[in-house]
């Protein structure tokens, strides 16, 4: 391992209180009781996987999708079925981009996993909800859910991710998803993080494009302890399309750190990047973004934009956006901000009678809603907004 380079990695993070941690991993009794509250809107037409501490957990999980259109199987299961070849072909390529320890520990108990399939041609009915639950009620607990989709040929996958810890003991999420997007796929990916503050996570979802395909995804990040998100998407067909964007809203002692990457292997390739941060009493932001353009991949197009909002003067927001490009015929561009909220907007609304907390509210919703907007699901979309507002103490 490359120690130079994964130090670099994990400069404005420090996991190591999170580690030492003395954790249970064994099963858990969740009854549907506990896990009723976690349920996002419109889950009654919904695909729902819950997983428990790591596990997948089909009593309390629902699948309305036939087998025609969508297969879930023990990872396991598919290694050795029909699915052999295809599991065998696409498993663990994260890893030849993220080499650390944390990762090497979620692969030495994939076999935990889940393998889902969406078959060729189709569109689900029915979106995928994936719950994270951990049950922190008796001891601190860690889970490290391991799961790999294939969207096939010409087929749209919509999927959802949400985290929860149950009790007051802590909790550790160690998760890799991986997603391979073939020719003419659609995929939307929406991760809604919003735990307590003694939960932390370190979860990392890739994303290869395989084939020409479109790829959406969106991650906001409103609660947690240590919080590092890898978010890496491959584009290695020509003409392949990927969007990715970003809301964190800080405050307390919460740290999330989001490191994406994009990576353009192939010609004709465009992505855009946005993500958004706002920093409160001692919270802790990081972006790290990067943009790979391999020599291949002429007639790119790559776009990063990171923006950041300071509320407090001990909150701290570390960014860096990064542009490696090793082709001659590209258009790409990449920065950053971080300042403070608009005194002059804050006047005017004060001056019509909004009191100062209400009007910052109100500038940080206007602050986050081009984020919002790309959460096309409206029933998800009115769920973020409502928890949205619920961070920001306002009714």
């Amino acid at each position: 391992m490359d120690l130079t380079n994964f130090k670099e990695e994990w400069k404005y993070t420090n996991i190591s209180s999170v580690l030492e941690k003395a954790y249970v991993t064994a099963p858990s009794e969740v009854s549907a009781e506990d896990i009723a509250p976690l349920r996002m809107p419109g889950h009654h037409k919904a695909n729902e996987l819950v997983f428990v501490n790591g596990r997948y957990t089909p009593a309390l999980s629902q699948v309305f999708s036939p087998e025609t259109e969508l297969v879930i199987l023990p990872l396991k299961e598919a290694m050795n079925g029909s699915f052999r070849e295809l599991v065998s072909s696409h498993l663990n390529k994260s890893a030849d981009y993220i080499k650390d320890g944390v990762h090497a520990l979620n692969t030495s108990d994939m076999e935990e996993g889940m393998f889902i399939h969406v078959h060729k041609g189709v569109t689900p009915q029915h979106p995928i909800y994936v719950y994270h639950v951990l049950d922190g009620r008796q001891a601190p607990v860690m889970a490290q859910p391991r799961n790999l989709v294939y969207v096939a040929e010409g087929s749209r996958l919509q999927l959802t991710e949400t985290y929860a810890t149950l009790g007051t003991s802590d909790s550790f999420c160690n998760e890799v998803l991986e997603i391979v997007v073939a020719q003419d796929a659609y995929v939307e990916y929406y991760k809604l993080q919003n735990d307590v503050a003694h939960a932390s996570q370190v979860n990392t979802t890739h994303i290869s494009q395989i084939g020409r395909s479109y790829v959406h995804t969106v991650v906001i990040s409103l609660g947690g302890g240590i919080v590092r998100n890898n978010m890496n998407l491959v584009l290695d067909a020509a003409n392949n399309e990927a969007h990715m964007y970003g809301l964190y809203l800080l405050k307390g002692k919460t740290h999330v750190d989001n490191h994406t990457l994009i990576d353009n292997k192939q010609p004709g390739c465009f992505s855009n990047q946005l993500y958004k941060g706002i920093a409160d009493d001692s919270s802790t932001g990081v972006f790290n973004g990067r943009i790979m353009v391999q020599p291949d991949a002429q007639k790119t197009n790559a776009y990063q934009s990171n923006k950041n909002i300071l509320l407090s003067y001990n909150a701290t927001i570390n960014a860096k956006p990064q542009l490696e490009i090793f082709a001659d015929d590209v258009k790409c561009s990449h920065g950053c901000t971080v300042g403070q909220l608009d005194e002059e907007a804050l006047f005017y609304l004060r001056a019509r009678g909004i009191p100062k907390e209400k009007a910052e509210v109100l500038l940080l919703q206007a602050y986050a809603a081009d984020i919002i907007a790309q959460i096309k699901p409206m029933t998800i979309r009115a769920y973020a907004e409502r928890l949205i507002l619920e961070h920001l103490s306002i009714g």
